[in-house]
């Protein structure tokens, strides 16, 4: 396929949540402003799902340009449960990406993590001659992320991975070490640039008193356990109310299992004793200022395994959805759904308190690395002859 001038790379990236999206807005603000870079966006998924607050007019207001808006059938209403529509709509997102990358022909197409929308865009570039570059790939997660995310590597060309670990991981699963950079987590970059709102403000907004303790709750369903999602959210909901602490609850994605989450957590916020505050979506600056100022978070969220270090909040990490990622010290670790275990681990957490900690996963200047190794690339015919090196 001809590819497009060196002078100006199209640079497609596919985003689906308003997570993925957020971590990587300052790195799509370094790559729009580089004069050899040529960048438009794909938004599907989450993005386009009013049970999800349709965060499409969040990329709207940012000023990116949007290249196609593709609707993913399981994430449209908020309300489908089943783990086989995930499955069936990455197969129609295959489809939908490859008339898209068609039409486009981007020399680049960047996927972020582990996501069904991720791996069907890996797909649609392979097969579109576009280098599919993937970023934080490498990692160890546990549950069904961690095939997807390795089989996006395996069908992705070029690597940006977060952590040394990482990369060497990728080695060994036979990718080529020129392929591979490490450049640190890209959502650690607008962690450090925030203004931010102090806790008063935040807990005067949403009906929380700040002179008592405050836990951010973001629990996800995971797909291999979907049916008893419900249950593992009341157990968590249950545990942090029984510790007397006030909740900002945000709502999880749209995996099978998320609507039971939800459920559990509107039956939860009949008869809670403590005070609560419920979101749909918070903007990527509002929930970093809640994870400045708040006293944990719980859950099984991936920023509470990779940023919340960097804002200095404990993190009672629960269940295996993050199994085997890299941990920092403020991360404790709760197996199971008991109450004591979770008790126990919400008790360390407190302890622990907030303060300083060390992040493993990265210094903070992702983006402008990334932007680097978009425009230096050499996107020579080798790149796209794939074999495992061993």
């Amino acid at each position: 396929m001809e590819r497009h001038s060196t002078m100006t790379r199209r640079v497609v990236y596919v985003t689906g949540t308003r997570a993925d999206f957020g971590l990587m807005r300052r790195t799509l603000a370094e790559i729009e402003g580089r004069a050899g870079l040529d960048l438009s966006l794909v938004v599907t998924g989450m993005h386009l799902s009013p049970g999800h607050g349709r965060t499409v007019s969040e990329i709207e207001a940012s000023g990116f340009t949007i290249r196609d808006l593709v609707p993913a059938e399981h994430a449209d209403d908020g309300e489908t449960d089943d783990a086989g529509a995930m499955s069936a709509a990455i197969g129609r997102l295959v489809v939908a990406l490859s008339r898209s990358f068609a039409a486009e022909r981007p020399d680049m197409v960047l996927l972020l993590g582990d996501r069904g929308e991720m791996l069907a865009g890996a797909i649609a570039a392979l097969h579109a001659g576009a280098a599919g570059v993937h970023i934080h790939g490498g990692e160890r997660s546990g549950t069904v992320d961690e095939p997807v995310r390795h089989a996006i590597s395996k069908l992705c060309h070029l690597h940006l991975a977060a952590t040394e670990d990482a990369a060497e991981r990728l080695r060994r699963l036979g990718e080529d070490a020129w392929r591979i950079r490490v450049v640190g987590a890209p959502g650690l970059d607008d962690i450090g640039a925030r203004g931010g709102r102090d806790r008063a403000a935040l807990c005067a907004e949403a009906g929380l008193d700040p002179a008592r303790p405050v836990a951010v709750v973001l629990f996800h369903p995971v797909v291999q356990d979907a049916a008893a999602g419900g249950q593992q959210m009341t157990a968590v909901l249950a545990a942090v109310a029984a510790e007397g602490l006030q909740m900002l609850l945000l709502a999880p994605n749209s995996d099978a299992g998320g609507v039971a989450v939800r459920r559990a957590a509107d039956r939860f916020a009949e008869v809670s004793p403590v005070a609560l505050r419920r979101e749909t979506h918070l903007s990527r600056a509002a929930y970093l200022d809640w994870l400045a100022a708040a006293d944990l978070l719980i859950g099984n969220s991936s920023s509470g395994v990779i940023e919340s270090a960097s804002l200095g909040i404990p993190c009672v990490n629960v269940g295996d959805r993050q199994n085997a990622r890299l941990r920092n010290a403020n991360v404790f670790d709760v197996p199971d759904y008991r109450p004591a275990s979770l008790a126990a681990g919400i008790r360390q957490a407190l302890a622990a308190g907030r303060g300083e900690y060390a992040n493993l996963w990265g210094d903070g200047r992702t983006a402008p690395r990334i932007a680097d190794f978009l425009e230096n690339a050499d996107l020579t015919p080798d790149v796209f002859r794939k074999l495992n090196s061993y």
